[in-house]
């Protein structure tokens, strides 16, 4: 019997309520506007806010279900909004392949940036929407499960580089069944000699603290040079990273190659990477040991399996960004172990992140447990929400019908 899901409206809602506990000051990363900041101190920025704001996209169909996906940033709000719910009503939301298309082929920017997100959205959401329809899970519309748990990788982002802080979280991840971590650098090179020594010094830490039997993964956010980048390298391979992320923006094309061919130690990178035509360079030229697409940026689901495709075919693993958790988790169990053998975890953001809804994404002993809900099983927590408001504010209920 054929199907359809007609798409009768496209909405975003911004959901308000009150934060859970913070985890008190966090060390801010080394970025790439570090060039301009005066040598010094890295920051540390505040406890966050007692109110949270996220946003949520639900497509609405003729068929009576919907497809829900968030939270989703702002930056793709705004072109889902302005630019793309009115080309989708009427289409079939079950086909979302043809979509998917359309959208890319709708606007000429829209292979990177805040147009790419905003696909991203969609296609996500669509994928919750097929699911719900068909009453299976994500991962086994895209042929899984693989195996029924996911092992994740503890992303540390935020915590305070201070020597007793950083070996109490390591014992107790260790406790909490990570093998696998990942720590971020301060500093860069605004501030010179020294805050070489305090990243050295925050490596060795860390390796010291955690013994030979976890992985160490170093994470320096566009925010080096190519200099910089060779000199912390040569002075960390005697601490065994098991990978450096991201030292250069992926622009920076030469910079990964030369150093590439210049340390033992492995790069990784990709959240950057917004498609297979991206991806494919670093590929050939054997730069990466681990792809890290975002399927929130990346053009969601549907574009990050066919990335995997790719990646798969050089024998690199591909590890997702841990923007969010439910696109890569479904696509991570879809995947063999050797494509994607590790979910990434920010264990400071994601529960705040996913607040809203019930029982979100949580590693247990180290591993996420392999999703059963239908779509992506996102369910909102009634009871934490305070309001509830269509965004941008005013919006109207649905959109102008675009073109067939």
């Amino acid at each position: 019997m054929t199907r359809s899901a007609r798409i009768t409206a496209v909405e975003v809602d911004e959901l308000r309520g009150a934060a859970p506990p913070s985890s008190g000051r966090m060390q801010q990363q080394v970025r790439p506007l570090d060039a301009y900041r005066r040598p010094g101190e890295a920051s540390i920025a505040p406890p966050a806010a007692g109110e949270l704001r996220h946003l949520y996209l639900t497509i609405r169909t003729d068929a009576g279900v919907q497809g829900l996906y968030g939270p989703i940033d702002s930056s793709a709000a705004w072109v889902i909004v302005d630019q793309l719910a009115d080309f989708l009503i009427g289409r079939d939301g079950l086909a979302g392949s043809v979509i998917w298309d359309q959208l890319y082929r709708l606007d000429r920017h829209s292979r990177h940036g805040h147009f790419k997100m905003a696909i991203s959205a969609v296609d996500n959401a669509l994928w919750d929407l097929r699911g719900r329809v068909f009453e299976a899970p994500v991962h086994q519309l895209l042929g899984g499960p693989s195996r029924s748990q996911l092992r994740a990788y503890a992303s540390t982002l935020g915590t305070r580089h201070d020597d007793e802080e950083i070996a109490a979280l390591i014992e107790r991840l260790a406790r909490e069944g990570y093998r696998h971590q990942k720590w971020f650098f301060a500093f860069g090179p605004a501030d010179g000699a020294e805050g070489m020594k305090r990243n050295l010094a925050m490596t060795e830490t860390v390796r010291t603290s955690a013994g030979d039997d976890i992985a160490l993964m170093f994470d320096a956010f566009m925010g080096w040079d190519l200099a910089y980048a060779r000199a912390w390298a040569r002075q960390a391979e005697r601490f065994a990273p098991t990978w450096l992320e991201e030292p250069f923006s992926p622009t920076q094309f030469d910079a990964f190659r030369m150093l590439r061919q210049s340390t033992e130690v492995p790069i990784s990178a990709g959240e950057h990477l917004y498609d297979r035509a991206d991806v494919l360079p670093y590929l050939r030229e054997g730069i990466l040991s681990v792809l890290q697409a975002d399927p929130e940026w990346c053009g969601g689901v549907t574009e990050l399996t066919r990335i995997c495709a790719l990646a798969e075919t050089f024998g690199i693993p591909v590890i997702p960004h841990g923007h969010g958790l439910h696109a890569a988790i479904h696509v991570i169990a879809s995947q063999s172990p050797a494509t994607c053998p590790l979910v990434e975890y920010l264990i400071h953001g994601m529960p705040r992140r996913h607040h809203f809804e019930v029982d979100p994404p949580r590693p247990v002993d180290g591993s996420f447990p392999v999703p059963s809900l239908p779509g992506f099983g996102i369910r909102l927590d009634e009871g934490k929400i305070e309001s509830r408001r269509r965004w941008p504010y005013g919006a109207s209920e649905g959109g102008a019908e675009g073109p067939r």
